[in-house]
């Protein structure tokens, strides 16, 4: 009989024993053994080689579901926050999964448009099941939620070399941000005629794509790809890059800057809502939220003393002392994710601050009991190249 109270099982990717082959330091993410470095690299190396020439990812723990039948796109837009309306078929569209009743944010999502009876979505890990239970629970007749997380793993190809990576393995390349091209592809030393979806999307700041391959597939894709990208200077990246690539970019992470205790209008992820649709989850309590102004909106912080901020630290007033010490101080709010910049080499934050705070104030982050002076800014950190 199985123990109710043990840890369930963590569940691995088409590509786990890749990682392994390769030395990967692995760790629990959304419930997924993922990679988060490999040797010979490391954090700092691999966010490096993304940003100056290639890196590839697995990310194969993203969730994957098709959502089919008659009207299934205007069912969709029904639920999710962004309007399909902007896009067309062969698009993609960055979107949320608010509660109906509080509008925090459920999961943030990617939506391929295919046409008006079929999309395809690629949630997050550990939000994928939710999304999809009440995807089911609202679908009308003859619209079908299909559950795929097993069936396709997701690759991302990401920095500036990125297109020749893809042309070397016979991949298409050159389409619009956002958009994506699906093709049939014999992959190198790997099985022949394999359906292949790949999207200008991704998670650090870079130009790149996102590669949906059928799991059976995956690993011979991956080895081609892998080598197109050493070949160039890269390197295979874990989810410790990612995560400091996107911080530096200011992307949001469910479960830090998104929650079910966060709204898109604090996290300054609105431009994401369809304001002017007739339905969406949270439509009701979000444009009265956007309509007052929220009590508290997320902010960059730009440590100006060595030292690093960390998620889930207090922000608070300084006092206008120079060292960065004092007695009790008003808390402004609190860090939602924090590292070293390994581009900047300074200290970064993302943080939910009170509405009074201001871009360019200067504010303290309580790091042991220690004050880091940050000054408050909008993100991105560094440039934005993903529509290069």
């Amino acid at each position: 009989m199985t123990d109710p109270s043990a840890p369930a099982a963590l569940r691995h990717t088409a590509l786990a024993d890749r990682h392994v082959a390769l030395g990967a330091k692995l760790a629990d993410f959304g419930g997924w053994e993922m990679p988060i470095e490999y040797p010979g690299g490391g954090v700092l190396k691999e966010h490096e080689a993304v940003r100056t020439a290639v890196g590839i990812f697995d990310v194969s723990h993203l969730g994957t579901a098709t959502v089919t039948g008659p009207g299934a796109a205007a069912f969709v837009d029904s639920c999710l926050t962004n309007s399909l309306a902007k896009i067309a078929p062969g698009q993609a569209q960055y979107t949320l999964c608010c509660d109906d009743a509080t509008g925090g944010v459920v999961d943030d999502l990617i939506v391929y448009l295919w046409n008006a009876d079929g999309v395809l979505l690629v949630p997050n890990a550990a939000n994928s099941a939710e999304v999809l239970r009440r995807l089911r629970a609202a679908a009308p007749d003859g619209v079908t939620v299909v559950d795929m997380h097993e069936d396709i793993c997701v690759l991302a190809v990401q920095g500036p070399f990125s297109d020749d990576v893809l042309t070397a393995v016979g991949l298409p390349v050159g389409h619009g941000y956002m958009s994506f091209a699906e093709t049939r592809l014999d992959v190198p030393a790997g099985p022949a005629d394999v359906p292949v979806t790949v999207c200008r999307t991704g998670y650090t700041g870079e130009r790149g794509y996102e590669v949906l391959v059928p799991s059976s597939a995956a690993p011979a894709l991956w080895d081609a790809l892998l080598a197109e990208v050493t070949a160039r200077g890269g390197l295979p990246c874990g989810l410790g890059a990612r995560d400091t690539l996107r911080t530096e970019m200011g992307y949001p992470l469910h479960g830090h800057e998104l929650s079910l205790d966060i709204t898109p209008v604090q996290a300054r992820t609105g431009w994401a809502v369809g304001w002017s649709k007739p339905a969406f989850w949270g439509r009701d309590v979000l444009l009265a939220e956007k309509e007052r102004g929220p009590a508290r909106r997320t902010w960059g912080l730009l440590a100006l003393d060595r030292g690093v901020p960390r998620a889930e630290l207090d922000v608070v007033a300084l006092d206008g002392s120079d060292d960065g010490t004092g007695g009790a101080r008003t808390v402004l709010g609190r860090t939602t994710s924090g590292t070293f910049s390994p581009t900047l080499k300074q200290g970064i934050a993302i943080a939910l601050l009170d509405a009074g705070v201001a871009e360019g104030d200067e504010v303290g982050v309580d790091v042991r009991g220690r004050v880091l002076r940050c000054r408050v800014t909008k993100p991105p950190f560094v440039p934005d190249r993903t529509k290069a």
